[in-house]
């Protein structure tokens, strides 16, 4: 018997027809900067400096974490590559970039093309409504790496800003306030603490109550996009520092643009804490403290601006549908 290439587990023929399968999707997603298609060994993008005095790019690259697991349970595909895509425009976003384009990259043990397809739809999907080029990415089989089924994604976003229109928190100063705006559930962060405790507890074809949702649907939410808004605040207001809750909770990631001889103080009654995340804490018998830390807790963006701008944060942010809530302020 000839062994060869298929027999130890890695199918050409099934990537090439994974990579007919997805041209479509990435193509519908290119703009006039895109300088190639699907294929070539790099991906080429012009940058308009007609647009742009004195660009900086600004780059982010990310996963999805242990939420995969549940899309592996549910049979469900199309939801996380528009979470890793979310993730990682709002983690530029928030610096006062521009996305501009995004590659992914798909590890599997068995490449089956039509799952492929659906993962790479999620990016599309993801990269349409954002306005961002999906330009190319990398597929690979690897056969004994992954457990049946299971796959692991990452993806990297390049955006632009003015170098004198970076938001870093170097602006800060006492008095400033947190202006909170809400999330749609877990977004990407929490999903290990999330499953142990309520995967002994529960299906995910079971709607506790409290939930609208079933449990899988609910952990499933895609990671919401917080582009729209940062472009219309910025726009419109100055603002000192913007903070992409993900991993660390609300403290762990705003205190990375506060200058460290300032605090930041909370009310955590401020705001409702959705029902998924009280199902989290009730079941597990989890304490405030860790659930802050590993949560976001309904909150996915925090603008930090001057008092004298606050109503006019919240204006704006309303115009666009947008609730925003006042969390709290910066201390010295």
């Amino acid at each position: 018997m000839n062994i060869t290439y298929k027999s130890a587990g890695v199918d050409i023929e099934a990537g090439n027809k994974t990579v007919e399968k997805i041209k479509n999707l990435a193509k519908s997603t290119f703009n006039k900067n895109v300088l190639s298609g699907i294929g070539h060994f790099g991906a080429f993008y012009q940058i308009d400096l007609e647009k742009y005095k004195n660009p900086v790019l600004v780059s982010s690259v990310d996963g999805v974490g242990t939420k995969l697991k549940i899309a592996f349970m549910m049979d469900r595909h199309d939801t996380v590559g528009q979470d890793l895509v979310n993730h990682c425009i709002n983690d530029i976003a928030v610096c006062g970039a521009e996305p501009q384009y995004f590659m992914d990259y798909l590890a599997v043990g068995k490449l089956i093309p039509e799952k492929a397809e659906q993962i790479i739809k999620g990016f599309s999907i993801a990269c349409k409504e954002n306005n961002v080029a999906l330009i190319g990415g990398e597929t690979a089989e690897m056969p004994g790496f992954y457990n049946e089924g299971e796959y692991d994604i990452s993806g990297t976003i390049i955006g632009i800003v003015e170098r004198d229109k970076v938001i870093d928190g170097r602006n800060v100063q006492a008095g400033n306030v947190l202006i909170g705006f809400r999330s749609n559930g877990l977004h990407t962060n929490g999903y290990s603490l999330a499953r142990k405790v309520l995967l002994e507890s529960y299906k995910l074809d079971e709607k506790p109550d409290g939930l609208e949702l079933t449990l899988g649907e609910e952990l499933l939410r895609v990671h919401k996009s917080y582009l729209s808004l940062i472009s219309e605040l910025k726009e419109n207001i100055s603002i000192k520092a913007f903070s992409h809750i993900t991993g660390g909770g609300i403290i762990g990631n705003t205190v990375r643009v506060v200058p460290k001889i300032l605090s930041i103080d909370i009310n955590w009654s401020a705001w409702n804490i959705p029902p998924i995340f009280n199902l989290i804490q009730q079941t597990g018998s989890i304490p405030d403290e860790e659930m802050r830390k590993v949560f976001n807790l309904g909150i996915g963006l925090i603008a930090i601006v001057g008092k004298n701008d606050v109503e006019k944060v919240l204006a704006v942010s309303s115009g666009i549908g947008e609730e925003g809530i006042i969390l709290g302020e910066i201390n010295s």
